[in-house]
């Protein structure tokens, strides 16, 4: 029943009510005065107009009722229309504008229905004591007509000023939901990217940390370069996690976003993890693919090759790139370890499913007898190398 405003808002309208019934009352008690109106009735019928309008934006359903009541007694006490009875102009407009469904259209009832009780309030008396004439008709029927207009008015303009706030609020609300699905992808973006990240990186320390540590009793050399592989791959793996959480501090900064230049390192942080990669690219680029095309089989590969050292029977891991003309097919191949449960839900899967829907690609992950196998195509669209082939 009550609508929520600030304390400013309500200041302004208890201020302006206020105001109106100090300037009606001696108005309206000259007016009394000529007419020999009871100053009792000019009071209440001033009190409740004005505070009609105190209540036309708090509550409008209110405000309407009081204004009804404030018209009763002006007719109650035979006061003809005069000054105060501007109030029910801003008590019409608050109707269509800030009130509820029911009272919208109560307040068009009301314009309707008021314009009709003062043609009557007016022209009945008149018509009963000195009968009815055509000139009064015709008045009567302008009087009627002039009602509606003004009456009318005010609640039309009350209902646009209705919709321009609830286009305003719509707006605003398309805007939060723009900024929040924006933020929602940006964090998923970032997730994604510390997922492919730290399970890559964290991958390799741990299968060169296990080789190191039976292989140095035997060989020194060889953990002196599983630590190296270790403290490089950390290093980049820091760098990258950094540069990460700056964007989370300043969302206009740039990620990590490597290249096709940067599966060379990937590769050989695989190999030096102890792995047997074997990667077959035919036919190559025939120009520079599209930066997201770069990045999405990047980022798909090198959660592939993480699964095949977490999950990998130690075996060979075959990779397989074949660069077309509009599009580039991956696969990568790996034998299972006994006992390891196959990669079905995790979040690397889902991160290389939702890379490879961004660029509008497709995806199959599975096993194939005792392989598992990653196949990926990723349309290559009209981009720098599809116009150059």
């Amino acid at each position: 029943m009550l609508r929520a405003l600030t304390p400013t808002q309500r200041v302004i309208d208890v201020t302006a009510a206020a105001l109106f019934g100090l300037i009606a009352m001696p108005i309206e008690l000259e007016a009394g005065r000529a007419t020999d109106f009871n100053a009792l009735s000019t009071a209440l019928v001033c009190v409740l107009f004005a505070g009609a309008l105190a209540l036309r934006r708090l509550a409008p359903g209110l405000s309407l009722t009081v204004a009804w009541a404030a018209a009763s007694v002006q007719m109650a006490f035979a006061r003809p229309p005069s000054f105060v009875d501007l109030a029910i102009f801003g008590v019409l407009y608050a109707t269509a504008a800030y009130g509820s469904r029911r009272v919208f259209w109560a307040g068009l009832v009301s314009a309707v229905v008021g314009a009709a009780v003062i043609t009557a309030y007016i022209f009945v008396p008149a018509a009963a004591a000195g009968g009815v004439s055509g000139s009064m008709v015709t008045t009567a029927v302008a009087v009627l007509v002039a009602a509606l207009f003004g009456l009318g008015l005010a609640w039309t303009v009350g209902a646009l000023v209705r919709t321009g706030l609830a286009a305003r609020a719509t707006r605003a609300a398309q805007v939060k939901a723009e900024a929040e699905a924006q933020a929602e992808a940006e964090r998923v973006r970032i997730a994604r990217d510390m997922h492919d990240i730290v399970a890559h990186s964290l991958a390799v320390v741990i299968a060169q940390a296990d080789g190191a540590r039976y292989a140095a009793a035997a060989d020194p050399e060889v953990a002196g370069a599983a630590l190296g592989t270790i403290s490089s791959t950390a290093r980049a793996a820091l760098a990258d996690v950094r540069l990460l959480l700056a964007q989370l501090r300043h969302t206009q900064g740039d990620g990590p976003q490597p290249t096709l230049a940067d599966l060379e390192q990937l590769y050989a942080q695989v190999r030096a993890a102890g792995v047997d990669l074997r990667v077959d690219v035919d036919p190559a680029p025939a120009a520079e693919p599209p930066a997201a095309v770069q990045l999405a089989v990047y980022r798909i590969l090198q959660e592939a090759l993480t699964n095949a050292l977490r999950h990998g029977d130690g075996g060979t891991v075959e990779v397989v790139l074949a660069w077309r003309a509009d599009a580039v097919d991956l696969s990568v191949r790996n034998g299972i370890a006994p006992g390891s449960p196959e990669p079905r839900g995790g979040h690397g899967l889902i991160g290389m499913r939702e890379r490879a829907q961004l660029v509008g690609g497709t995806i199959d992950a599975g096993a194939e007898g005792d392989a598992f196998v990653v196949r990926v195509a990723v349309p290559i669209g009209s981009g720098p190398m599809g116009s150059a082939s």
